[in-house]
């Protein structure tokens, strides 16, 4: 049978609900959800920088030319 077997994997989920109880586990999957949203934002954030420092910049020169030169 193996541990993929969906009766275990309920007995596990029983188990570490009582041992932490379910507010420490809403606190844990609300901190771990936090912690992957700030992630994502983090690689876009990144992902935008990286960018913008590929893309060369453009500075216009003026030459100014006096008469008579």
């Amino acid at each position: 049978m193996g541990i993929s077997s969906g009766l275990h994997w309920l007995v596990i989920l029983v188990v570490v609900v009582l041992i932490f109880g379910t507010k420490k586990l809403r606190n844990v999957g609300k901190d771990l959800g936090g912690a992957i949203h700030d992630f994502k934002k983090g690689l876009n954030e990144g992902s935008e920088g990286e960018a913008e420092a590929a893309a060369p910049k453009q500075i216009a020169e003026h030459k100014e030319e006096k008469p008579g030169e």
